[in-house]
C-alpha cells in the first residue's frame, strides 16, 4: 500500500503503522476475561452499536464521525489503486487518528507549548496564503501577448545555434589549469564535474541549445553576458576558447558541443509554454506590487 497520505495524515499513519495493524484485530469481536467490561460498559457499547452510522458516514469514534469524504480524500492522495482492502486500510489509520487526537485532547495536549507554536505557525502559513490569493491580481496573458513574445525571440535568433558546454572557476590560476588539462586530451565534462561552480555543472557542463544574431548587439544575447555570447559565436563546432572568458570575478571556458542552422520552432508548438512564462512573470509582478505597497504603509527596522 502507498502510504503518500494528506500531510496532516501522513506523519500518524508513518508511527501507527504496527498500531493500526493491532487496531484492526481489535475492532473484532473477543473476549477478553481479563478485561472484562462492566455491565454500565456493555450497555453504552450496545446503545452505540444499536444506533446506525449517519449519512456520509463510515465509523464513529466516541460519537465523532469520519466521513465518506475524508476517506475518499485519503484514498486520491494515498496515490494506490482504489481497492476494498486499501479503504478498510485508510479507514483503520483514521480511527487511530481521532483515538490520538481524543486521548492528546483528554490529556490537555493543545495547551502545550510547542503545540500552540505549530497550531499558530499553520494558522500564519493558510492565512497568508488565504490573503495572496485575494490581494495578488496579476495582469491577464492574451492571445495578442504570447504572440509578440513568440515574435519578439525570434527576432533575437541567427542564422546558427550552438550547443555549449561551460566550466566556470573563480579565479585565472584554476582555469588556466584546467585549460592546460583540457589540452592534454582531459575529458571536458568530467572537469567541469571536479571543478566547475557555474550552471549544470554535475552534468558536465552541458547548456541547452542558444542562438545569437551576429553581429552581437547588447540586450540582444538571450541573457548572456555579452562577452560570452561574443566567444561562442566565433567557435567552431568540438572547439573550446583558447583563453577563459571573465566576467565579473568568473572565469568562463566555453566549448560548442553542436553547431547547426537555426532551427525555430512553429508558433502552436511553443505557445503554451510561452504563455506560462508570462504568466509566471505576470505573478511575480503582481506579488512584487502588493509587497510595495505594503512597505509604503509600514515601518520596518533592521
Amino acid at each position: 500500500m502507498n502510504d503518500r497520505l494528506n500531510p496532516s495524515l501522513t506523519k500518524v499513519a508513518v508511527r501507527a503503522n504496527a498500531l493500526c495493524l493491532a487496531l484492526a484485530a481489535a475492532l473484532m469481536p473477543a473476549a477478553h476475561a481479563a478485561n472484562a467490561p462492566s455491565k454500565s460498559e456493555k450497555a453504552a457499547a450496545a446503545q452505540s452499536a444499536s444506533a446506525a452510522l449517519p449519512a456520509n458516514a463510515v465509523a464513529r469514534v466516541n460519537n465523532v464521525t469520519i466521513t465518506q469524504d475524508e476517506l475518499d480524500q485519503a484514498v486520491r492522495a494515498s496515490n494506490a489503486p482504489d481497492t476494498p482492502a486499501l479503504r478498510t486500510a485508510l479507514k483503520n489509520q483514521l480511527i487511530a487518528r481521532e483515538l490520538f487526537r481524543q486521548a492528546a485532547a483528554k490529556a490537555h495536549y493543545d495547551t502545550r507549548a510547542q503545540v500552540v507554536a505549530a497550531v499558530e505557525q499553520a494558522k500564519t502559513i493558510a492565512m497568508t496564503q488565504a490573503y495572496l490569493r485575494d490581494q495578488v491580481k496579476p495582469a491577464p496573458v492574451t492571445d495578442a501577448d504570447v504572440k509578440a513574445k513568440y515574435d519578439a525571440i525570434v527576432a533575437t535568433l541567427g542564422e546558427n545555434e550552438y550547443k555549449p558546454s561551460v566550466i566556470v572557476v573563480k579565479d585565472a590560476d584554476t582555469a588556466n589549469k584546467v585549460l592546460d588539462q583540457l589540452k592534454k586530451g582531459a575529458d571536458f565534462a568530467q572537469l567541469a564535474k571536479q571543478y566547475s561552480q557555474g550552471p549544470d555543472a554535475a552534468q558536465g557542463g552541458a547548456l541547452n541549445w542558444i542562438s545569437f544574431k551576429t553581429p552581437i548587439q547588447p540586450g540582444n544575447t538571450q541573457n548572456w553576458p555579452q562577452p560570452l555570447a561574443e566567444a561562442l559565436v566565433q567557435l567552431p563546432q568540438g572547439a573550446v576558447s583558447s583563453a577563459p572568458v571573465q566576467v565579473g570575478d568568473a572565469y568562463w571556458i566555453l566549448r560548442v558541443d553542436q553547431k547547426r542552422p537555426t532551427q525555430v520552432p512553429q508558433f502552436d508548438q511553443a505557445k503554451d509554454a510561452l504563455r506560462k512564462q508570462l504568466e509566471q512573470i505576470a505573478l511575480e509582478k503582481a506579488t512584487a506590487q502588493v509587497v510595495t505597497d505594503l512597505v509604503k504603509n509600514a515601518q520596518i527596522q533592521q
